[in-house]
Order: C-alpha cells, then structure tokens, then sequence
C-alpha cells in the first residue's frame, strides 16, 4: 500500500510554499467582470436600470422612476442598450486595428520604392539603347504645372559678374587722399 503525502502549503495562504513555475498557466475559473473605466456616473446608473429589468428584478415602470425619466424614454434607452450589446458581441477582425498612420507610411515606403524601380528602369533602357546604337531616345519632359510657363533664367557666369565689377572697380577714378592738415 503507497502512501502519498500531500504538497507543502504556506501556513496562512493555502498557496504553494515555492514560486509558480515560469509558464504556469492561472487557475481557471469565472472570468472577472470589467466595466469600461470612460463611463460617466449617469450612463451607470441607467445601465444598472436597464440591467434590474432585464434580470427582472423590476418592471419598467419601476426603473422609469427611479431613473427619473419617463416610460418612453426608459424604453428608448433599453433600445440603445439592447443595440449597443447586439453590436457589441459582432466578431472583431483578426489582428491589428486598422491605423491610418501605418498606412500612410506603409504607402510612403511604396511611393518610395516605386520611385526606384522607375530610375532603374530607364538606367537599364539608357544602356540598352547604347548598347544598340541609339542616340538618347527620350520621351519628352512633361511639365507637372500646365499653366503658363516661366522665362528661364539666361545663366550667368558667376566668373564674369566679379570680372564686371573689377572693371568697374578700375574705371572708376582713384579717390584722392584727403590733404593733410597745416600744408
């Protein structure tokens, strides 16, 4: 006959006397019941109405009066509530929520890469039309802005424009020294 003893318990918790093994799964029982913290005082109190009529501790009347709203009104709310429970037990999509801000980055990364895939493209159909004999057969540049165009700008060396001024410098009569004073 084996006698088995029984596991060592702390002498006031009941609880194991070492730690819980990393991993260990939490007793199972009744999940806890958590309410949304956001709640204001008021929608509690009309939704502990609600609930007494609907688990028949009062009738509607009742709960109309102690809510302090009339019997049409307590039915619209029941309404709301009923529909506000109904969408709430609808099943929720798989993974993340969508986020707006993912997705403009994630088509930020997009533009982004397309843009390099455009340059590579007519790298590669650049030296493909060297390597055939072509002279730069390009598509004519299209403007982004279809309004009226602007004059370009006619370059200017910047080497000219300091000549200019050092001839302009030259040109110019020296300036005579101020006479000194007593002569």
């Amino acid at each position: 006959m084996e006698t088995t003893t029984a596991p060592a318990r702390s002498s006031s918790t009941g609880a194991p006397s070492k730690p819980a093994a990393r991993g260990a799964r939490p007793k199972r029982g009744r999940p806890r019941t958590t309410l949304p913290q956001p709640a204001s005082r008021e929608a509690k109190r009309l939704a502990a109405g609600i609930l007494e009529v609907l688990a028949g501790v009062k009738t509607p009347t009742e709960a109309a009066a102690g809510l302090s709203v009339s019997i049409v009104r307590y039915y619209v709310l029941e309404t709301r509530a009923l529909a506000g429970f109904v969408q709430a037990c609808e099943p929720r999509a798989k993974g993340p929520g969508h986020d707006p801000a993912r997705e403009v980055a994630r088509l930020q990364q997009q533009i982004q890469r397309l843009e390099r895939d455009v340059r590579r493209y007519q790298a590669l159909a650049r030296a493909a039309q060297r390597a055939v004999g072509l002279s730069g057969l390009t598509a004519p540049k299209t403007s982004a802005n279809p309004g009226p165009r602007r004059r370009r700008r006619k370059p200017v060396v910047r080497a000219l424009r300091a000549v200019a001024q050092l001839r302009a410098g030259l040109e110019a009569p020296p300036a005579s020294p101020p006479a000194a004073p007593g002569t």
